[in-house]
């Protein structure tokens, strides 16, 4: 590769394909997420992948502090020339993996008044989503853009084939509204999928099992093979789960008790019957 053809992939901004960067440029979307969002005077805003500032650029000039998380180091001096000099905005070059987002709200303590904005790449969106739950209680509401088949995944309802191990738990912890698609042509590159924009508000969580790791395992592993039915999942799970079920008079007797037909398949289940299955493990 010459060494022109070097600066021209090393340009600042420039898209990088590893990262799963397409960057948001149709000022008509940008404008309905910021319309979603409702920025105001009196809320933090966080933002994971700032870009080359898009969104930020409007966020500014409503809320009264931005935390803009941007991994790029490439995009980081284009960030601080755009945005430096304004008092409520913060640039942080980090992972929004290894961030911290309790920390980061802490002094809004004890009312969260931060919102989330994000445009999550399909290759991670899984990882930061988990993320992200572990954290809602730092957050009033979260608007998200994620690959459209990602979305109608997370909002499938029981029954349907598309309900996974991600959708219970968002639907545990949030109420979820899908808001509208974004197709391809919105962004530079292009990209060959429709995008969509889902806001989470965090629930206030009422139900029985208050041991939300055990939860994550036992879904985990009815979820480990969905052409089995939950009962044959829940058989081959870990050592913990096989032990609580045992103490809980084993998988049949767990089943009656929670009264939940051993021969459905984990999408089956709705968050209720999630939640009668947990309240008997759980004594285990």
């Amino acid at each position: 590769m010459t060494e022109k053809r070097r600066r021209k992939f090393s340009k600042p901004g420039f898209a990088k394909k590893s990262l799963g960067q397409n960057f948001l440029v149709d000022k008509n979307y940008i404008q309905k997420i910021i319309a979603a969002l409702d920025p105001r005077r009196d809320e933090t805003v966080i933002e994971i992948g700032a870009g080359r500032g898009a969104i930020t650029k409007e966020i500014v000039e409503y809320a009264e502090k931005v935390i803009a998380i941007e991994i790029d180091r490439e995009l980081i001096p284009l960030l601080r020339e755009e945005f430096g000099a304004r008092e409520n905005f913060i640039l942080i070059e980090k992972d929004a993996l290894e961030i911290d987002f309790s920390a980061l709200t802490a002094f809004q303590s004890p009312a969260p008044k931060t919102k989330l904005v994000a445009n999550l790449p399909y290759y991670i969106s899984t990882a930061i989503l988990q993320h992200l739950i572990g954290y809602r209680r730092s957050f009033s509401e979260m608007i998200l853009m994620l690959q459209k088949e990602v979305v109608e995944r997370i909002i499938s309802p029981p029954g349907n084939k598309e309900r996974g191990f991600l959708t219970v738990l968002i639907e545990r912890y949030f109420d979820t509204e899908k808001l509208f698609d974004v197709p391809g042509n919105a962004f530079r590159p292009s990209p060959k999928v429709t995008s969509s924009i889902v806001r989470l508000k965090p629930i206030e969580f009422s139900g029985v099992s208050g041991d939300e790791e055990l939860f994550r395992r036992v879904v985990s592993a009815a979820f480990s093979q969905k052409r089995k039915t939950i009962s044959n999942n829940l058989k081959t799970a870990g050592d913990d789960i096989s032990q609580r079920l045992e103490t809980n008079g084993g998988l049949e007797e767990v089943f009656r008790k929670a009264n939940i037909e051993p021969s459905k398949r984990a999408e089956a289940l709705t968050i209720a019957e999630w939640e009668s299955l947990l309240e008997i493990v759980g004594h285990g």
